[in-house]
């Protein structure tokens, strides 16, 4: 695989917030166009204020450049995202089975028109657990609960 160059590093707000809403806004706008490009703009703020600093957050960087990263609420993650042009190295991966690591059990809720991460989360062993019609916002976008257990 080619995630071998790939080292995880914890978070590190001084240097980090800004690239990493950075890859979260170009990763949501390929994973997410249902939801709305203004929409996604005006979201990165609460991942820059809220989200990212709250979170245990684990940096994948490539040449100590971050590529994605994975933000853990205990054992949900609140989100994983690759940037778009490192997608299908084997990243998101590495970061899932990091994770693994240190929780043994992992739960994630993703939105169900994201194929491609359901794909993705059920070639890793994620189980669908349950679902819900509206996303946290109370729109409707439909999003799945899975499970990983180690």
């Amino acid at each position: 695989m080619k995630n071998q160059n790939v080292v995880i590093r914890l978070f590190d707000k001084a240097t980090d917030l800004e690239k990493l809403s950075g890859i979260w806004l170009d990763a949501s706008l390929v994973a997410h166009p249902f939801i709305g490009e203004r929409r996604l703009i005006d979201q990165r703020r609460l991942i820059e204020e809220k989200y990212l600093p709250n979170a245990e957050t684990w940096v994948a960087c490539r040449m100590g450049e971050p590529v994605g990263f994975i933000s853990l609420l205990d054992t949900f993650i609140g989100g994983i995202f690759v940037a778009p042009d490192e997608q299908g190295q084997g990243i998101g991966r590495k970061l899932i089975a990091h994770a693994m690591d240190r929780k043994g059990v992992l739960s994630l809720e993703v939105y169900t028109q994201n194929e491609q991460a359901l794909r993705f989360y059920t070639a890793l062993g994620f189980r669908e657990v349950s679902r819900r019609s509206t996303d946290d916002e109370g729109l409707p976008f439909e999003n799945a609960h899975l499970r990983l257990n180690g």
